[in-house]
């Protein structure tokens, strides 16, 4: 069973009250939306979007997700198949309005990475996909590059510089340009389709000392493919200035990283929104005319409880900060 990460920080923070509107953008198995539809009835809603159809699909079945939801939430929550990207034209279409916080868990649930069949995981033999979803994918990614990008693809056809680029880039792996390079290497002989055979080129292209580190060394290999092929970092850079304008004021904003990537566009942005000026030091004056939007709540990162990680190793790099609108 998925556990969601921080919940207890997650409903303290976003001080539920009922008869409230909130939004889940990364809907998963639902607990974080299950949670904050038992505190915000009998009225308040939940607006639900999950670009992984499976996802959804099984967590509205009743017969087997834990949270029940077809019998328990029917009611108030609306369950939506689509990119958070979206967020401001999902709102105008549901005619979802009042929305008092707006929560984004960016992490993989443990269903996406053990039965999914994507190979988002090193530990299962799978094609290499990694898309969240095989139908729905980022629109502005799809527009973008016209293909339906898919891990496999990027192994096998992308030049060696530009796999090094996102090796560095999104999986900040030291050993990128030798991976790369070996990438290309073993593509030659064969075509590389799944995770073992991905792991096994990159156990091959890293010194031995490398695979003996509490972090395997193919963990920020995937996750940099996964980020590429998802195009989730600039996907998070676009919604995050939607939210705001979708929250009504006194609204919060709540978001859980697990990379720290996605953790530095979220506070860059929190601090960008919570200054009136935005102009270069250099300036002797104001000419931005930024107006401050956002109060900055948590000061500190809040990360997990030695209890949470013990119960959930997984909830280990999770980072969430909060904002509140003006």
């Amino acid at each position: 069973m998925h556990l969601p990460v921080l919940l207890n920080e997650v409903i303290e923070n976003l001080n539920i009250q009922p008869n409230q509107n909130f939004i889940d953008c990364t809907f998963g198995d639902g607990g974080h939306t299950a949670a904050i539809l038992k505190k915000n009835g009998p009225n308040g809603k939940v607006l639900g979007i999950e670009i992984d159809l499976e996802m959804a699909k099984f967590s509205m079945d009743s017969t087997s997700s834990p949270q029940a939801f077809n019998f328990q939430f029917s009611k108030r929550l609306i369950l939506v198949k689509d990119s958070f990207v979206n967020l401001k034209e999902i709102v105008k279409r549901e005619n979802f309005g009042s929305v008092s916080g707006i929560l984004l868990d960016l992490g993989l649930s443990s269903r996406q990475l053990e039965e999914s069949k994507r190979g988002f995981s090193f530990q299962k033999d799978e094609p290499l996909d990694m898309r969240f979803n095989q139908e729905v994918q980022s629109a502005s990614w799809r527009i973008k590059f016209k293909i339906n990008l898919t891990a496999q693809e990027i192994i096998n056809k992308w030049p060696q510089f530009k796999i090094e680029k996102i090796l560095k880039e999104y999986g900040e792996e030291k050993f990128a340009g030798k991976i790369a390079k070996k990438i290309i290497e073993e593509r030659k002989i064969k075509q590389i389709e799944t995770t073992f055979e991905l792991k096994e080129i990159i156990k091959k292209a890293t010194p031995e000392w490398y695979n003996y580190l509490k972090i395997h060394p193919a963990t920020k290999v995937f996750q940099a493919l996964r980020i590429a092929v998802n195009n989730e970092l600039e996907n998070l850079k676009q919604v995050l200035p939607q939210a705001i304008k979708i929250l009504e004021p006194k609204g919060k904003i709540c978001v859980i990283s697990f990379h720290s990537l996605e953790d530095r566009i979220v506070k860059q942005f929190f601090k960008q929104e919570s200054r009136n000026c935005v102009c270069p030091s250099e300036f002797p004056q104001c000419v931005c005319q930024h107006q401050a939007s956002l109060k900055i709540i948590t000061k500190k990162v809040i990360t997990p409880t030695f209890e949470e990680i013990k119960n959930n190793p997984r909830s280990r790099s999770a980072k969430m900060r909060i904002a509140e609108k003006f």
